[in-house]
């Protein structure tokens, strides 16, 4: 990818807003740190700057938010950190995942099925619009598939990324609810050796882990490669012993961050009761996917040998860059939960495919 397809002029010209956004999110994650919140940079710039967003609030005259391409930047960085959890142990570890892996092959359709009847019957959206909008997995594809087959476009992007930032803001509350208490960094969790200081030949290896495994993981077609591409690249590295070191936990917040107000800014042009309408339908949606999950992980956390919430947010239906960094910042099971998010989306995209033909298409 060249710097220059990312750095445009217009991405030059936007960078006050972009300052001011990323500042106004910062204070948002603050606050959200004040008051206990789990992962308080991603939530607390996330509803900043959705606020702002639907608020119609206006930086330098530009609408709140970072351009998408600037994320590339960044989630490399969660990548390298779950590599660092890579050990001998886990890939011993990872023979016993296989419930939870099959188990997939029936939560998936089970997912899909339930929300698109949410989204049909309840929500009033077309078969086409409903049957898109409820894959439970692979957002870019998913989109582009149902832009082709008519759906209305609108609704299908708003909902898919209702079920990432939904996922995203109640997992990490419900763990807090369950435990009685602050959790993750919230409760001065980090990744181990976060705080420790990084040389500079392992800053080497890790800034090549993360531009060499996005580059491989884009070229070789891997899904999600901006995240995958630098897990296997990264864990390659620690497995071999050419570093210990993993990124810094100021590098993972201002990630949070990054993410954050990207996702909020998702909201721009979307008045509140268009959002209060997609907010009732996305969380019926995510309400029945995590009780699909609850009961997953109840059967199978004595199978995989993990705990109940590793499993929980193995299943939960978020995106694999964000409940990866959700799982580091919990300190659950990284490498366990990443690998079920790329399952995930693999097998949502093929089962949307499989069955596309009995739903059809939709003409204008």
């Amino acid at each position: 990818m060249q710097l220059s397809h990312i750095f445009t002029r217009d991405t030059a010209a936007a960078l006050p807003a972009m300052a001011g956004s990323v500042l106004l999110g910062a204070l948002g994650g603050m606050l959200a740190g004040l008051i206990g919140a789990p992962l308080p940079m991603l939530l607390g710039s996330l509803i900043t700057v959705a606020a702002m967003s639907i608020g119609g609030v206006r930086i330098m005259g530009r609408m709140p938010g970072v351009p998408v391409k600037t994320r590339i930047f960044f989630v490399p960085v969660i990548g390298v950190t779950i590599g660092g959890a890579f050990t001998p142990d886990i890939l011993s570890e990872a023979a016993d995942w296989w419930p939870s892996l099959l188990a997939l092959l029936v939560y998936i359709p089970l997912a899909h099925l339930g929300g698109a009847m949410i989204y049909h019957r309840l929500g009033g959206l077309s078969p086409v619009t409903a049957y898109y909008a409820a894959v439970p997995g692979g957002l870019i594809e998913v989109i582009a598939m149902g832009e082709e087959a008519g759906a209305d476009a609108r609704s299908l992007v708003i909902l898919q990324f209702m079920r990432l930032i939904l996922c995203i803001l109640l997992v990490p509350l419900g763990f807090m609810l369950f435990t009685g208490g602050a959790v993750g960094s919230a409760a001065g969790v980090a990744m181990a050796g976060a705080d420790a200081p990084v040389g500079l030949l392992d800053a080497v290896i890790l800034l090549g882990a993360g531009a060499l495994g996005a580059i491989g993981g884009r070229r070789l077609g891997f899904p999600a490669w901006v995240i995958t591409g630098p897990i296997l690249v990264s864990g390659t590295a620690h497995l071999t012993g050419l570093t210990q070191a993993v990124p810094p936990g100021w590098l993972i917040g201002v990630t949070q961050l990054v993410m954050g107000v990207s996702l909020g800014s998702r909201f721009a042009g979307l008045n509140a009761r268009a959002f209060g309408h997609a907010a009732a339908l996305a969380l019926a949606n995510i309400a029945m996917t995590l009780t699909l999950a609850l009961i997953a992980a109840v059967a199978l956390q004595g199978a995989v040998g993990e705990r109940i919430e590793a499993v929980i947010l193995a299943f939960a239906p978020g995106g694999v860059a964000e409940m990866s960094l959700v799982a580091v910042s919990l300190q659950i099971s990284v490498v366990y939960v990443t690998a079920h998010h790329v399952a995930r989306i693999l097998l949502s995209v093929l089962v949307a495919k499989t069955f596309a033909g009995w739903i059809g298409t939709e003409t204008p």
